[in-house]
Order: C-alpha cells, then structure tokens, then sequence
C-alpha cells in the first residue's frame, strides 16, 4: 500500500459512513487523480489503479461485518488473481468514483467486481476501468485458507453465492489455465511467459 494519506483518509472516515451489508451493498469512494498518480503520457498510471482498487476493498472490509471477523481472528486479506480491462483514461485532477462490490464465492475465495467510474465532465457517468479480483483470507495460525462458508456465517450470510455472470466465468476459467499451465512447467524453462 503507497497511498498513505488516501489510507489514514480511508480509515477516518470510514466509521462515519454507512455500514455495509454483504454480499449486496457496494463501496463507493469518490477520489482524484493527483499528480503522483500519473505516468509520462498525463494519465494514470496502470499500477496505481491497482494500488487504489486496494482502498475500496480495504474500505469494503471495514465498513462490513467482515472487518470485525478479520480483526477478531487475525486473518490477512489476499488477492490471487486480478484482471482489468481499461476502456477510457483519467487524466489529471479528473474526479472519478471506484465501486467495489462482491459478487461471488467459492469454496475458499472470493470475487470482487472494482469499477472505476467518471464523477463529472464530458465522461461523467461512463466507466474507465473495470475489473475482477479473486482473493480470499488467509488464516497464518491454521495455515489455510478461510471457507467461505465458514467467513459467510460468521458475517450473517445465510444464502448460496450469486450465481456467476458470464464474465466472471471467463475470469475464473483463465485463472484456472493460468493456474494449470504453471504446474505443468517447469521451473527450470526458459520458456516466456
């Protein structure tokens, strides 16, 4: 995390916003793109939307029951795949707004929908960047991932997971090759990528 005034921001005022309930409600942080956000060509830079999907998931768990479960059992926060698709840029001091939603669970990860949306202008309303983050919570003393059954329940979510759209199916089927082709190689080869 390199965005530490946006952090302490995050944490100040996260206790005077609403409560967020899962796996429904999303969060909605309206930020600007500074100076240090962005890169030789005047836009933001492609690893820092990265670093700022970090703060609406990180915004998401402390607004939402999970925050306490997390707190209470020590568990680490981990993304394992990202992918995020760019359709138009943010240019210096554009104000945008990043939703940060879940919108699946598996046996033992999570799915996250991250929208980087424009908050005025010419663009406002249209979406900038999209993307889908699997991840899940790592518990160091039990050496295992959380079920999601198990971080469900203790959260108050009783119901089955929505069921997938299609693009988060195509997320997770290039994972799962992704995955696959990295067991079959070796790690000898000097195969590219």
């Amino acid at each position: 995390m390199n965005l530490w005034l946006r952090l302490i921001w995050l944490f100040v005022t996260s206790r005077f916003r609403p409560r967020l309930e899962l796996p429904g409600d999303a969060s909605e942080l309206t930020l600007r793109v500074l100076l240090n956000d962005l890169d030789i060509s005047l836009h933001m830079n492609n690893g820092r939307y990265l670093a700022i999907m970090d703060l609406g998931r990180l915004d998401l768990l402390l607004r939402s029951p999970l925050g306490r479960a997390v707190w209470q059992h020590g568990w680490t926060p981990v993304a394992s795949a990202v992918l995020i698709r760019f359709r138009r840029e943010l240019r210096s001091f554009a104000r945008y707004r990043l939703e940060t939603r879940v919108v699946a669970w598996g046996a033992d990860s999570v799915l996250i929908a991250q929208t980087f949306v424009f908050a005025d202008g010419a663009h406002k309303g249209q979406t900038a960047a999209r993307a889908l983050v699997k991840g899940g919570l790592y518990d160091r003393k039990a050496r295992r991932y959380v079920p999601m059954a198990e971080l469900m329940r203790l959260v108050g979510v009783s119901g089955d997971s929505p069921p997938p759209s299609a693009e988060t199916e195509a997320f997770l089927a290039a994972d799962g090759a992704m995955r696959e082709a990295s067991r079959t190689r070796s790690p000898d080869s000097d195969e590219n990528f």
